[in-house]
């Protein structure tokens, strides 16, 4: 579901203080391709009205009362047959609630103080199947760490091929803009897209990207 058509992309605001919930509604209502169809103002209440309300996507706040944004995007997206996509957002640019909230399986990661029509973008692109996470915020999320076990990552477990595609993914490019630049049909890049993905043990591209970054994999600097 793009949202560019005759059907608009549900969304669900979770957020613990009413006027920014309020605006977020107003503001998101108004974008095109877009339907806010509810509100939760704590983490139980969004779990409760996601499967009560079934959005395509559940736009979650971090820091909310009786259970934070990272819990009720792990819970939600465990506990149903058909979740919604989540993208998590925050005033706060903090590596641990990016990490966090990915690993809870949250389709994006995106800050309130970016433009409503980029917050409206990355509900569109997360509803439409891609995974989400602006540049400024993956800037702050490569410099070099320490490998810790499981996360140190052979560089055999990729082809050459793929961990070129990773690194593409890792410059925040499409998989049609990932096809174009390496000359190839959109259907490999897909099935390569694929195959990272499952070597890597990710939940979604962005997931991928962060795993290659913790396990050196992908290194601070790269340009495409």
């Amino acid at each position: 579901m793009t949202g560019t058509g005759s059907t608009p992309v549900t969304l669900l605001i979770a957020d613990d203080d009413e006027v920014t919930r309020s605006g977020l509604r107003t503001l998101l209502a108004a974008q095109p391709g877009l339907a806010v169809v509810g509100e939760a103002a704590d983490g139980v209440e969004a779990v409760e009205q996601a499967r009560l309300l079934l959005p395509d996507v559940v736009l979650m706040d971090v820091r909310m009362p009786r259970r934070n944004g990272i819990e009720a995007t792990r819970l939600l997206l465990a506990g149903s047959a058909q979740p919604p996509k989540v993208v998590v957002i925050t005033t706060f640019e903090n590596d641990d609630y990016v990490t966090a909230a990915l690993s809870a399986g949250a389709s994006g990661f995106v800050l309130k103080r970016l433009p409503v029509r980029q917050i409206a973008e990355a509900v569109r692109v997360v509803a439409a199947g891609e995974a989400i996470l602006f540049p400024t915020t993956l800037r702050r999320m490569i410099a070099p760490r320490p490998l810790q076990g499981a996360e140190a990552l052979p560089r055999a477990a990729l082809t050459g091929r793929e961990e070129e595609v990773l690194r593409l993914m890792a410059t925040g490019l499409s998989n049609p803009e990932i096809a174009e630049s390496l000359t190839v049909s959109l259907e490999t890049v897909k099935t390569h897209v694929g195959n990272v993905l499952t070597k890597l043990g990710a939940q979604n591209r962005t997931h991928a990207v962060v795993i290659a970054y913790e396990s050196g994999l992908v290194v601070a600097g790269f340009v495409g």
